[in-house]
């Protein structure tokens, strides 16, 4: 059910968004939202498309008059993250959301909302179900997969497009129009330990470390957010005799780690140590993390366990956690200061059954700036004898300063609100750097209304952006 408070205007925009919150959708399994969509497109006469990756294209008609426009696509993903608090009770694949109205944010129960990139969406399809917008012909472009590696526009038929102007809904500040993005890429890496069996004698725990903020490794990684792994690494170092067993930190490539487990065994004797550094460890914490972590909390408790690695392994895992790189490695000399131009995120850590899994990713703007980093990971890699596999990894969108579309959207948004917006590049990798490789010869701007905590359960959307993103979306479109 909605909330009671929950908004209403503009009409056609919140009630579109509100059943994207009701129809499950995480990456690789949008079949139901897509057809969501098509139904509303056959209702209102308009024909579509599908590539074989999922893709989706609606093609609307020209408003009277408007006909001798250039086509303009307007670009959103179906897909959302899917994160929620541990003591949250939900399925994904089949729960709808529980929204909650708070201060002037929607959000979520503990849940990710999906605001990125559902309020785009319910914004496109808007204007298609809206016969006041005055608007040239459009195509409705509607990827599959971003928030899992880009997939949907990795794999984009570029032959279902022929508009030469291109508005992505996706960026999270309103008053900001973007013009450049990051590109990325990643890596997972593995390798086998043996295991051997836990004495009767030894105690066994299970150290738990949730609280933390997390957040979107790309806008978020400036803001030097706690990693959960790196964390759980710290506060197990020096345990006596300590033998891991298992670690369950992370959950996607895109998402800084906000919670974590790590069970093990250790010298007879040594719970009373162990909770004295934990406790010390936090207050130390909460001495420089950002307020967001200030939530911070650890909880051990006993386990029973069969086999576990040896202390010498034991060891070399947690070393190789701690000197694993993550966060910003650089920042633009160009831009405003938190305008990362580098960084990599240390994404997922997992050991089960003797089997060490590891996924990092790293965004750049300019891919040669990010080679000093490749190097050093591989080179840790071939360190510690990982196995390693690549992401193929997807382009950066180059920002064009003298970009006409952007000149019209500066002048437009001066007009109707007086104020010019900033215009910024983001350290995320928005679908813009793929699809312009793909189609060279596209202009193209990103804007959207602010959201923030995108890709953690605090995500939430601040209600009163949502009405002036949609008066100059439909402003743009009708002088274009």
């Amino acid at each position: 059910m909605k909330p009671e408070q929950y908004p209403r205007q503009p009409a056609h925009i919140w009630e579109h968004f509100y059943q994207f919150t009701q129809i499950p959708r995480p990456s690789a399994r949008e079949a139901a939202v897509r057809q969501y969509v098509i139904d509303l497109a056959e209702q209102a006469g308009h024909r579509h498309q599908l590539d074989t990756a999922g893709n989706l294209v609606i093609y609307v008609s020209a408003s009277p008059g408007r006909e001798d426009s250039p086509t303009v696509i307007i670009q959103n993903h179906l897909d959302m993250v899917t994160v929620k608090t541990a003591d949250r009770e939900h399925d994904f694949d089949t729960d709808p959301l529980r929204l909650q109205v708070e201060d002037g944010w929607l959000g979520a129960d503990r849940t990710t909302l999906g605001a990125d990139n559902g309020i785009g969406c319910a914004a496109a399809i808007a204007v298609m179900t809206d016969p006041e917008v005055s608007h040239p012909a459009l195509e409705l472009l509607f990827t599959v997969e971003e928030e899992t590696g880009l997939g949907g526009a990795l794999n984009l038929d570029p032959a279902l497009l022929s508009g030469t102007v291109m508005l992505n809904l996706d960026t999270e500040d309103w008053n900001e129009l973007y013009i450049g993005c990051a590109g990325g890429a990643g890596w997972q890496f593995s390798r086998s330990f043996s295991r051997e069996p836990v004495a009767a004698s030894a105690d066994c725990w299970q150290l738990t470390l949730r609280g933390l903020a997390g957040g979107h490794s790309g806008v978020q990684i400036h803001e030097q957010l706690a990693n959960a792994g790196k964390l759980l690494a710290e506060a197990l170092r020096g345990v006596p005799g300590l033998r891991l067993a298992g670690i369950d930190v992370g959950i996607a490539h895109n998402v800084i780690p906000r919670e974590g487990t790590v069970s093990f065994c250790c010298e007879p004797g040594s719970e009373a140590g162990i909770r004295q550094r934990i406790d010390r460890l936090r207050q130390q914490w909460l001495a420089y993390l950002p307020p967001a972590d200030h939530g911070v909390e650890l909880e051990l408790a006993a386990a029973r366990l069969d086999t576990a690695l040896d202390p010498v392994d034991s060891l070399r895992v947690l070393d190789l956690v701690s000197l694993f790189p993550h966060g910003a490695q650089a920042y633009s000399l160009e831009q405003p200061a938190d305008l990362v131009d580098l960084s990599i995120n240390l994404a997922v850590v997992r050991l089960d059954g003797g089997e060490l899994f590891i996924e990092s990713s790293y965004r750049f703007f300019n891919p040669d700036q990010s080679l000093p980093l490749q190097h050093s990971v591989l080179a840790l890699a071939r360190a510690y004898d990982l196995e390693v596999s690549s992401n193929a990894g997807y382009p950066g969108w180059q920002p064009d300063f003298s970009s006409p579309l952007l000149e019209q959207g500066c002048e437009l948004h001066q007009r109707m609100f007086g104020e010019r917006p900033a215009i910024k590049a983001i350290h995320a990798g928005l679908e813009c750097g793929i699809l312009k490789s793909k189609k060279p010869d596209v202009d193209i701007l990103s804007f959207g209304p602010t959201i923030r905590g995108a890709h953690s359960p605090s995500e939430r959307l601040r209600i009163d952006t949502v009405e002036p993103f949609w008066q100059f979306l439909k402003q743009l479109l009708a002088e274009l």
